[in-house]
């Protein structure tokens, strides 16, 4: 059952070539999506993103790339059924679909290493940090345990092919972690303005692949005047972010 139409808010996201009806209290969907969804490095092929929400990072990927099709999965059903009601108010009910369910224990479709690459938003925030008081946020923020990242990466390494990609955003304090999990990713920090240190970075791995992390110049979001062009060309003109 989908939140009553007061409690949604209808947002523009690529420059109004996608529109999101999400909560207007709770977990929100914003840049961070965008930039996730434009980091895939996908041309065509199937995506799996766990934890999808309403749709934003899925569906701002299947506009950009009209070859991909794309799968969310969500644990909470009122999302879920905001997904849908997206994919279908922004005509991709053909290349997109949204199941119910938990990465703890998901049907089989996403154990057997079908879907050439995999994305996720992960909850950034421990159990001691962070914990909003509204429950649908707190879900999608904060942790349940100390295991709770390990668990999405490993959700993510079972759904995705061996040589497919995984995608991340996450806190740039939890780095550490992330390369540990991700064997051989390649790091892109992306900076608040030239010069400051990163609060998110994304993080992109080979499935199965080894090595040693290569962490790559910032990406640099804002600068005196807002957003930078480069910032711009993805967040509102759809275009990928390359590294």
């Amino acid at each position: 059952m989908t939140p009553a139409e007061p409690d949604i808010t209808h947002d523009a996201f690529l420059g109004g070539r996608l529109t999101l009806a999400q909560p207007r209290k709770g977990f929100r969907a914003g840049s961070d999506a965008v930039l996730l969804a434009a980091a895939i490095p996908a041309m065509d092929g199937t995506v799996i993103e766990a934890g999808c929400g309403a749709g934003a990072a899925m569906l701002c990927l299947a506009r950009r790339v009209p070859g991909v099709q794309v799968t969310g999965l969500e644990v909470q059903a009122d999302m879920a059924a905001l997904a849908e009601q997206n994919i279908i108010a922004n005509d991709l009910p053909d290349r997109a679909r949204v199941v119910v369910g938990d990465i703890a224990a998901p049907p089989a479709e996403f154990t057997a290493g079908t879907f050439d690459h995999g994305l996720a938003n992960p909850p950034f925030f421990t159990t001691a940090h962070d914990r909003s008081p509204l429950a649908a946020r707190a879900l999608a923020r904060t942790e349940g345990d100390a295991d709770t990242l390990a668990r999405w990466i490993g959700f993510l390494q079972r759904a995705v092919r061996q040589g497919g990609t995984i995608t991340l955003i996450h806190r740039a304090e939890r780095l550490e972690e992330l390369q540990a999990l991700l064997p051989g990713a390649t790091i892109l920090p992306l900076l608040p303005r030239a010069g400051q240190k990163p609060k998110r970075v994304l993080v992109r791995a080979i499935n199965g692949g080894s090595g040693v992390a290569q962490t790559l110049p910032g990406f640099v979001l804002h600068d005196e005047s807002g957003y930078t062009a480069a910032a711009q060309d993805i967040l509102r003109h759809g275009q990928a972010l390359v590294f």
